[in-house]
């Protein structure tokens, strides 16, 4: 199933602050990607019920193996292609930005030769 790029943003925002912090609520999300706090309580239980996240009793968000697979494939999509970017000489900023928008939507075989490129798997 092709998730939405504003879930799998929301994944790998998750994915991001459970590096960085103890424990990842609504609002630490909410915060970090300048979003009303209803508007990630909506997504959230939306992801919960699809299986990505489990919410825990005392708000505490947490990545399922279904939603970390997603998470870190699109995390690493954004670290080579920001990579990449910045090697032929875009500006780490703006290479950051594209990377986020050109992460949902490249191919398989495109990301992979990519990578490949730039000394990946």
């Amino acid at each position: 199933m092709k998730l939405y790029e504003s879930a799998e943003d929301y994944l790998e925002r998750i994915l991001i602050l459970s590096n960085q912090l103890e424990v990842v609520r609504a609002i630490d999300i909410a915060r970090d990607m300048s979003f009303s706090k209803p508007s990630v309580s909506v997504a959230m239980h939306k992801l919960e019920d699809n299986g990505y996240i489990k919410i825990k009793s005392d708000g505490a968000i947490v990545l399922t193996e279904k939603g970390l697979k997603i998470a870190q494939a699109v995390y690493e999509r954004h670290l080579v292609l920001s990579k990449a970017l910045m090697a032929i000489g875009v500006s780490e900023e703006q290479a950051k930005i594209d990377a986020c928008k050109v992460e949902h939507d490249i191919s398989a075989e495109t990301f992979e030769a990519i990578k490949r490129h730039m000394g990946g798997k």
